[in-house]
């Protein structure tokens, strides 16, 4: 068996297996994830295990996370297709590409300088076209190109920074995980005539997002 069709047999499962079984429901969503290689979004050491259910490491102290949480986070959003949406946490490009494949406008920002170049690269040599990277605070958003109609977190932040909800429009998503330094909760809110409706999804644990309104040094 060659290579690239081990690879899409072992995605094909993980999609099954690992979020149609768990109760992932959107079709957009598994479609997507079953078309981005997630074996190039991890250092070759780590491959092996690309498409089992666990985050892994990507260097710099962050990581990729578990593909059945990037399917959860994207269902959250309710995507239909050409939505501008934030990144927060580029990280190693997988969560934004798969926002891509759902037919997304993305601007998506990385703190780490060697993150956001090498998922620049990376997500340009399989053809996306329709992602922005900048290096800069996620935590303050990217109030030059606002307002969003979703903003995505990939990253844990202790609450909600007003900077952020601020750049949504009316009837836009924020999706992120909120909480302490070591254990957090997947909130979804909705903007809606000047309220936010906010919804707990699950229990999670994330990396923290440092910056001027997330995590302190």
């Amino acid at each position: 068996m060659d290579i690239e069709r081990e690879w899409n047999e072992q995605r094909e499962t993980m999609v099954r297996r690992d979020l149609r079984d768990r109760g992932i429901q959107d079709v957009r969503v598994l479609t997507a994830m079953s078309m981005v290689p997630r074996h190039r979004f991890v250092p070759p050491e780590y491959q092996y295990e690309a498409y089992a259910d666990a985050p892994l490491p990507i260097g710099g102290e962050q990581t990729i996370s578990q593909p059945y949480m990037v399917a959860l986070m994207t269902e959250a959003l309710r995507l239909t297709g050409g939505e501008r949406v934030l990144e927060i946490g580029t990280g190693s490009g997988y969560q934004t590409a798969v926002l891509a494949e759902m037919g997304a406008d993305v601007w998506t920002i990385e703190r780490s300088a060697t993150l956001s170049v090498n998922a620049d690269v990376l997500l340009q040599s399989l053809g996306y076209e329709s992602i922005q990277c900048f290096e800069l605070d996620g935590t303050l958003g990217l109030p030059s190109e606002a307002p969003f109609d979703r903003i995505l977190a990939t990253g844990s932040l202790p609450d909600v920074p007003k900077s952020l909800l601020g750049q949504l429009i009316e009837d836009g998503i924020f999706v992120g995980p909120i909480g302490s330094w070591y254990s957090q909760e997947l909130v979804r809110i909705v903007y809606h005539a000047n309220q936010f409706k906010r919804d707990v999804l699950c229990a999670c644990r994330f990396v923290p997002l440092i910056g001027e309104d997330g995590w302190q040094h």
